[in-house]
């Protein structure tokens, strides 16, 4: 059972009296540049400006190819799928535009979109994807739950493609609910009956198969096994945008990249509560920007992920040089989440200037990981973050997710650095749990504020925690 600290014993945890502050310092002389050279934090948060630099928005030849030129019937009725890929076709043959969705609701099935091509919504465009599974076949190579397989199409797919974005203030609708794609996750708050299929022999089936590393092209999945497509999926692609639009009623994860590169997502809104339903899960992916967009949804927020046991471990791509600007999270289970399909590691995460308030947003920063996902985390950088309330605690960092301890696949978390965190009620400040073979490492806290806090912080198997200037429910408990 984990231990439970007092508000001494935070301080005590790796030693350190509780009175023993961690001293910054002042400012050595050569500015700025000296600064960094000696302030680890200081570097990281250059590093993060190098990152931003790096991190560029595609931009489009000034051609636009209009979905009702090719067919396309605006009623909401009329099956669009073959004028929307006309169109993207005919742009992508062209050296590239924009396809643009009019105002008006489009009923479609799987897009899939090409090199050079921006889809953009209009103002008022409704694009709503069918609830008819077969719209989403013949199978694809995708990612579900951190494992490669032939499944359905995404819904916006795109592989092997650079130079593609789906921008506008539009609405992508997913249409799903208690009737469409929910009910198979096999639950019944989400319309699952008894005698309904679901997805847990197929689920079961495939990570059996990840284990004995069957060839990916021979785990085809698809009709009958009632693994649920993701909503956005650009898998194998340079140089994606994310742009303004609306998303609403996802059967799954609803932004989804795969092993992508220079991906900005930012200005998006995200409404969707079903299960599994993960507003934005960049997975082994380098320099990614979520900047300014609002999640409420019915699972993690933002997730952090890097492959699923074996697969992550095959493949062994980590997710690194993520920064995430200006979020504000609503309902879901973690905020700013790392795992829990992270096994191929995560490292260089920055987040800062975000909002996290909800009765039932569960945590506020979250890292998940057992000893069978494994995986090296490292350097994860938080500052200005403003967490009004949550269920659960402000920072979790959790090894006993799942599984456990019950695999040999050590996880190391290290290098974990929060400034100018304040949260307004939770149960807990922090809930940090390694195993004592894998203690969670390197922890530093400055300049925080818990309020409202119920009980006190559950701290297990813990080295290297630092804090400096911290109030839990209006005291400084540093000076105790």
């Amino acid at each position: 059972m984990a231990r439970r600290y007092s508000r001494r014993d935070f301080f005590k945890v790796t030693g350190l009296a509780a009175g023993g502050a961690v001293a910054l310092g002042a400012l050595p002389s050569g500015g700025a540049t000296a600064y960094a050279a000696t302030d680890p934090y200081a570097a990281a948060w250059q590093r993060a400006g190098r990152i931003l630099a790096r991190v560029k928005p595609p931009t489009f030849p000034d051609r636009t190819f209009t979905i009702t030129d090719y067919g396309a019937v605006g009623d909401g009725v009329t099956d669009c799928t073959q004028a929307l890929r006309s169109a993207i076709e005919h742009c992508n043959a062209a050296g590239g535009g924009h396809v643009l969705v009019p105002d008006g609701t489009f009923l479609t099935g799987a897009v899939h979109l090409l090199s050079n091509v921006d889809l953009h919504l209009a103002d008022a465009a409704n694009l709503k994807f069918s609830q008819d599974p077969a719209a989403y076949l013949p199978v694809v190579f995708t990612r579900w739950e951190g494992m490669e397989l032939m499944n359905y199409s995404p819904f916006i797919y795109a592989f092997d493609q650079q130079n593609i974005a789906i921008t506008g203030t539009g609405t992508l609708d997913g249409q799903s609910n208690s009737e469409a794609w929910w009910p198979w996750n096999g639950r019944s708050q989400y319309g699952w009956k008894d005698g309904d299929p679901n997805q847990k022999k197929a689920r079961a089936v495939l990570i059996e198969m990840v284990e004995r590393g069957v060839a990916v092209p021979e785990r085809v999945f698809g009709a009958g096994h009632y693994l649920r497509p993701n909503f956005i999926q650009p898998y194998r692609c340079k140089n994606v945008l994310i742009e303004d639009v609306t998303i609403v009623n996802s059967p799954m994860w609803e932004i989804h990249p795969v092993l992508c590169t220079n991906v900005t997502v930012q200005r998006v809104k995200i409404n969707s509560h079903g299960p599994n339903n993960d507003g934005c899960d960049p997975e082994s992916c380098t320099d990614v920007l979520i900047k300014d967009c609002y999640f409420d949804t019915g699972d993690d927020c933002i997730a952090i992920k890097s492959g699923r046991n074996a697969d992550g471990r095959r493949l062994n791509v980590p997710t690194e040089n993520v920064i995430i600007q200006g979020c504000h999270m609503k309902d879901g289970h973690g905020g700013i989440t790392v795992g829990s399909e992270i096994s191929g590691g995560v490292r260089n995460l920055f987040g800062e200037n975000c909002r996290m308030d909800s009765p039932t947003l569960d945590h506020g920063l979250r890292v998940k990981n057992n000893a069978m996902r494994g995986g090296l985390l490292e350097n994860f950088y938080f500052r200005n973050i403003q967490v009004g309330r949550v269920a659960h605690a402000v920072v979790t960092i959790d090894f006993n997710y799942e599984e456990g301890d019950k695999g040999k696949f050590i996880p190391v978390m290290r290098n974990f650095v929060a400034r100018n965190l304040k949260s307004g009620k939770s149960e807990y400040a922090l809930d940090v749990q390694g195993f004592k073979h894998a203690p969670i490492f390197n922890l530093s806290f400055e300049d925080c504020v818990f309020e409202n806090v119920a009980e006190p912080s559950i701290l297990k198997n813990v080295e290297g925690l630092k804090l400096h200037n911290i109030r839990v429910n209006g005291k400084l408990v540093n000076s105790i």
